[in-house]
């Protein structure tokens, strides 16, 4: 319990040294997420024990079931940016435990540059990649699971470079004889080892705290997720809600209490968890707060997908709505390079 004690108050210091969230942070595409089932989920769930990329998120999650997982993940991003990762999970030993590796990367394709007139100066390219490794201990005689990744970041725009070390420490409570897990992580915990012109930027910190619940009678379970603990407001004025009166003045959203609150809740459903098919649904209340349009249904913040198990195969895909003018496709393919030992 001691132990226990430290990591809770640990985790409280974490949430006070940074307060950050958005586009305010270098390497924001660590929070991005690639597995086809998280997305369609929300894209922010932290609880899912039997998917090779969840560790990317929660190390905490790391166990012996992951063994021998392999899983590769693609999406066709907003305006032709290409993301997508790659999963494995190895058991050293019975004694030592799983170890967990994965490849992030995301392409932004060709730019055009232009110089402080605006004239144009060629075409160049930028890329983001990080390598993680994770691993995770059950304490003695408890439930409870604690993790950490360490993880090297790389960044290329032009002939600019940035390389940066993070890492990601998570606590998993989880039995196989109950039907609900919770779990605290806190994300990104890093530097800059190297910056693109000589100014150190900070990493994009986040705490989230996150739980799933399995009903009995019915084959549905349901996750949530309370994001970006380490900073309350959040909010940022949707300029679509912004009004202007007859002299021109213009007056921006007022988001309060109650609104900035329930942007840091991200909840999904799943259908059948189970078993060979299973339906999802996932929505972000920020993302559809922050991308609506006044008098148009966009349908921004809703994802969903599906997962379909082919013997040691297994197909997962999701669809996100960020706006009426765009939308988001991501496959996962995750295959069990165990499945003929174990049969």
């Amino acid at each position: 319990m001691k132990f226990i004690k430290c990591l809770f108050f640990f985790f409280v210091f974490l949430t006070t040294i940074n307060a950050q969230v958005g586009g305010e942070n270098v390497y924001q595409f660590l929070n991005l997420s690639t597995s086809a089932r998280q997305i369609a989920l929300g894209s922010e769930v932290l609880t899912l024990l039997d998917d090779v990329n969840q560790p990317i998120w929660n190390p905490a999650t790391i166990n012996a079931e992951l063994d021998n997982q392999f899983s590769a993940n693609y999406s066709s991003y907003l305006a032709g940016i290409n993301v997508g990762s790659v999963s494995y999970a190895r058991e050293i030993s019975k004694r030592f435990g799983t170890i967990q590796g994965s490849i992030k990367y995301l392409n932004y394709g060709s730019l055009i540059g232009a110089d402080e007139q605006g004239n144009e100066t060629g075409v160049f390219n930028a890329n983001d990649i990080a390598i993680s490794v994770g691993y995770s201990y059950n304490l003695p005689y408890t439930n409870f699971y604690i993790g950490a990744n360490l993880k090297l970041i790389n960044s290329n725009i032009s002939n600019f470079s940035s390389v940066g070390i993070a890492t990601d420490i998570g606590i998993l409570y989880y039995s196989p004889y109950k039907s609900f897990s919770f779990t605290l992580v806190a994300r990104n915990i890093g530097t800059q080892i190297k910056s693109f012109n000589g100014q150190i930027e900070k990493l994009p910190f986040s705490v989230a705290l996150g739980g799933s619940y399995k009903l009995k009678y019915v084959p549905l379970k349901w996750y949530g997720t309370i994001n970006n603990l380490q900073q309350w407001n959040i909010s940022v004025a949707n300029p679509s809600d912004q009004s202007t009166d007859l002299e021109g003045n213009v007056t921006e959203e007022n988001v309060d209490f109650l609104e900035n609150a329930v942007r840091h809740l991200v909840i999904g459903a799943e259908l059948f968890p189970e078993s060979l098919i299973n339906l999802r649904l996932g929505y972000n209340f920020r993302r559809s707060a922050e991308l609506k349009l006044q008098n148009v249904r966009t349908f921004s913040g809703i994802s969903v997908g599906f997962g379909v198990k082919m013997n040691r195969f297994k197909l997962n895909y999701a669809y996100s709505k960020y706006h009426s003018a765009t939308n988001t496709s991501t496959f996962s393919l995750e295959i069990d390079l165990n499945s003929q030992r174990r049969r």
